[in-house]
């Protein structure tokens, strides 16, 4: 361009770029989602560049560690649906499932990566941006972080192996979160187990300074270099565990008419806590077909291989982007994303309403079409740090 120096150019061309891979001489490489203004948001360009590198990086002998982040106030607040709606609106449903399908593929990598991968959470992480980071074996959380999986709202179900995290979680704080879309902070998350590690935001650069001095790939090394770092907080582990009685008791129930009337008695009492409220508002406001999807999945991943979780995920969210089943995703980012401030119009539009038929049909193959074939990952079994990381 025509009167730009080679570096305004150059700090141009970087702005631009989705994402940025930082590959120093030391033995850690980054990975920095960089759509700030979309607070990250994953599009095709994102994912198959960190596909491609990360694969790069896991064969390199010269890599120890690697770390991922995210520029601006935002971590990864999802997949970008918007685009990904567009996309099928103006050609063909299929067009968002091969996109998927790469999006599932990449979190499966993240799942199963033979070397440390340290997420550094700082800011919203929401749906997609869950996916490729709370599969990851190393995952920090700051005072900035906010988690949530909202996406019964929209019409959706928390997918990108959430069944296989979330039903990981103390009790049925799993069941919660997924029905509930409930946000927590970096400090919760620690508590029930989402994260690894809280550091003050303030401690970031003065972390990945030290991951970068890492010589090698030891899994215990890096844990001992995060731990210098990091903090703890009692208060919320016991905060955590007086929930939890409440959360057990609802949302054990073996439905979702079940876990619904639950919470509305407790809140006849008068004592009873804010999030209470929220979560009965937030169920009632979301799709039922999503939060019939979310239970039955959760359930299911409880039992589950991460691999069987991701299948599963793509083979519901194929049933739902073809429209042949339900229509509540489509209606849900109309009055989100297109009309905005109206209520979406479920259908149906009230959970007795939802028969278990149409819930198992959303679970089966489409072997009607010829634009489908089921989710196929890699074998990746031969892992080195699935030992570690289930003792962390």
């Amino acid at each position: 361009m025509q009167g730009l120096s080679s570096t305004e150019l150059f700090r141009r061309d970087l702005a631009e770029r989705p994402v940025l891979f930082e590959e120093e001489h030391s033995g850690a490489r980054k990975v920095i989602l960089n759509r700030p203004s979309k607070l990250n948001s994953l599009n095709l360009e994102t994912v198959s560049q960190m596909f491609s590198k990360l694969k790069m990086y896991e064969d390199d002998p010269a890599v120890n560690v690697v770390i991922l982040k995210g520029n601006g106030k935002g971590f990864c607040a999802g997949g970008d649906v918007f685009q990904n709606i567009c996309s099928m609106l103006t050609g063909h449903w299929s067009f968002g499932a091969s996109f998927y399908k790469k999006q599932l593929t990449l979190d499966h990598l993240i799942a199963t990566y033979k070397k440390p991968l340290v997420c550094l959470i700082n800011g919203v992480v929401m749906g997609g941006g869950a996916g490729i980071s709370m599969h990851a074996s190393f995952r920090v959380v700051t005072e900035k972080t906010v988690f949530a999986m909202p996406e019964a709202i929209l019409g959706l179900f928390p997918d990108v192996g959430a069944s296989h995290f979330l039903s990981k979680l103390p009790g049925h704080f799993g069941e919660y979160l997924g029905l509930t879309g409930a946000r927590l902070d970096g400090e919760t998350m620690l508590a029930c187990g989402l994260a690894t590690h809280f550091v003050l935001s303030k401690d970031l650069p003065l972390l990945e300074h030290a991951l970068a001095s890492v010589d090698s790939p030891n899994a215990s090394e890096i844990e001992s270099v995060i731990n210098k770092c990091a903090r703890k907080s009692s208060a919320k582990e016991e905060e955590l565990h007086k929930r939890l009685e409440r959360i057990n008791k609802c949302f054990s129930r073996q439905t979702v008419e079940g876990i619904l009337h639950c919470l509305e008695e407790e809140l006849v009492d008068n004592l009873a806590e804010k999030w209470i409220a929220e979560a009965v508002n937030s169920m009632k406001s979301a799709s039922p077909t999503s939060l019939k999807i979310t239970l039955r999945a959760i359930r299911e991943g409880r039992r589950q291989t991460i691999e069987q979780c991701l299948a599963r995920d793509y083979t519901i969210y194929c049933n739902i982007v073809r429209r042949k089943i339900t229509n509540d995703y489509y209606e849900g980012s109309r009055a989100i994303f297109f009309d905005r401030g109206q209520k979406p119009k479920w259908e149906p539009p009230k959970l007795e309403l939802v028969g278990a038929e149409t819930v198992e049909m959303l679970f089966k193959a489409l072997e009607d079409d010829d634009d489908w074939s089921c989710l196929q990952l890699p074998d990746r079994s031969s892992n080195v740090l699935d030992q570690a990381r289930s003792k962390l």
